[in-house]
């Protein structure tokens, strides 16, 4: 159950023109109860915030992921992700990366360079510093995700249309791709909800059964958040389910039977 944070967020790049309106807001979050198999596993939560990095205001956004009950006991999660975003143009400046998952570790700081198309690596588990050269309108797991909700034009979606975007993720720049399967209406905690279907394609192998393992649905409407998660894993499946929200600049759109 690895990476929970990292496929709750990285899941929701979509494509992208000009800037639409504001998806979000400070003071936004919300939460996942990840289910793996039988089991409850962990929780996943994702909060706006504001601070001021290179004399500049920005949205500092924290996701969090940690194991719970009895997977906790023999197989620990404990993730942060942090990124600190242009409050204009949504760019992300600085992005950190602290993962715990079964003992495997990780902590890197990637400060970007728009201007110059760098990212500046700092691996503080090995104590090493390297620069990497990025293309045009890069972004981080988390930046994506906040950045893409601003500029998704959900009127103009056709099924079966193919998405990219450009990720970086610690050394190398992923293509990000995903298919729009179409509109449905799902049951959530909250009640039903419409909402917009993916298939983002991953790499098949240890994690993965298979390239086409992923479904999201996210939100038809101008909050356009994560709302449901299924992946078919190679060893068992994953469901993500939103459990709690507050802060939402728009009213969440929930369908009354």
């Amino acid at each position: 159950m690895k990476k929970v944070v990292a496929i709750i967020i990285s899941l929701v790049a979509l494509n992208v023109s000009a800037q639409n309106h504001q998806a979000f807001e400070v003071g936004e979050w919300f939460r996942f109860r990840i289910h793996y198999g039988m089991f409850n596993a962990s929780f996943a939560t994702l909060e706006v915030k504001e601070t001021t990095l290179r004399n500049q205001p920005v949205y500092h956004v924290v996701g969090k992921g940690k194991s719970t009950g009895l997977l906790h006991l023999f197989f620990k999660v404990d993730d942060n992700y942090e990124t600190f975003m242009d409050k204009k143009s949504g760019a992300p400046l600085r992005f950190i990366r602290q993962i715990d998952e079964g003992g495997h570790t990780r902590d890197y700081l990637t400060d970007f360079d728009h201007d110059s198309n760098t990212a500046h690596v700092f691996n503080r588990k090995r104590n090493t510093r390297n620069i990497y050269t990025v293309p045009d309108n890069v972004h981080d797991m988390l930046s994506s995700f906040y950045y893409l909700r601003n500029n998704l034009d959900i009127s103009a979606l056709d099924r079966g249309e193919m998405f990219d975007i450009k990720m970086l993720l610690d050394d190398e720049v992923h293509d990000f791709k995903l298919k729009f399967l179409g509109r449905e209406v799902i049951k959530t905690k909250m009640g039903n909800i419409a909402a917009l279907k993916f298939q983002p394609y991953v790499l098949a192998g240890r994690v993965f059964e298979k390239k086409e393992s992923l479904t999201i649905w996210v939100s038809d409407d101008k909050n356009r958040i994560p709302l449901k998660i299924q992946a078919d894993l190679a060893v068992g499946s994953l469901d993500a389910d939103i459990d709690a929200f507050k802060g939402l600049k728009y009213p969440l759109n929930i369908i009354m039977e």
